[in-house]
This record gives structure tokens, sequence and C-alpha cells, in this order.
């Protein structure tokens, strides 16, 4: 599992005093920092391989500014050429969203999936849920 802090910002909370649903993709992308890293060590997006294929998010409870958030990033599945992450984020010991998201191992400059290389793959086992 990765653990990512995320102190939420007023520009995030919304008229009715808690962070906007929008927000919540946003970190749930900085959660997976990390695992790019993997794929791009150098973080360039010439290099980039990580393509979003789907990303599902359900709301639990309400995050509000003031307290920070942690983001849990887990790998679900891991395919030939992608993967299936299982994500939550957590408020004072409180569960307030959980998502899905797909990934391909993209080759931008053939515009082809390509397997996720043995060395990758190794790595992404050891945060299976």
């Amino acid at each position: 599992m990765y653990t990512t802090i995320i102190e939420p910002r007023v520009s995030e909370t919304d008229g009715v005093g808690h962070i906007n649903n929008t927000t919540i993709p946003i970190w749930f992308e900085a959660g997976r920092n990390q695992l790019f890293k993997l794929f791009m060590p150098d973080s360039s997006f010439k290099n980039w391989r990580m393509i979003i294929l789907n990303m599902n998010v359900d709301f639990v409870d309400q995050i509000y500014f003031g307290q920070e958030v942690k983001v849990y990033t887990w790998v679900q599945r891991i395919g030939n050429t992608s993967l299936e992450l299982y994500e939550e984020i957590h408020q004072e010991n409180r569960l307030c969203a959980r998502g899905t998201a797909v990934y391909v191992n993209h080759n931008l400059e053939t515009k082809t999936s390509e397997c996720i290389p043995e060395d990758i793959r190794v790595e992404l086992q050891k945060h299976l849920k």
C-alpha cells in the first residue's frame, strides 16, 4: 500500500463547508505518484506510460478543511498490460471516499499497449490488496 498525506486547501472547500467532490479524483491521482515513478522514473511527460482507462469514486463521508487526509493506494489486479488500483481517502480515521482506477502501460510513440515489465510487476505485487 502506498500512503500519501494531503493538507486540504481553502480553495478546495465549497460553500457548505466541506471539500468539493471534484477534488477527490485529484487527490486520488496524487496518491498514484509513487506508482507513476515505477513506470517513468524521470517523471518526464515525453516518456509517459500510464494512461487511465477508467475511474470510479464512491463518496462515503464529508471531508473538511483544516484536517489532513490520508490517501491509501493498493494494487488490486495486475494484468498483462494494465493494472487496477483500489484507493481510499481517510480523515480522522474515517473512511471518506473510495474508488478504483484502471491504467494501461501505453507507448505514446507507437500508440500501443505494452506488457508491464517484470521488475515493475515484482514491485507492484508488494502492494497487492
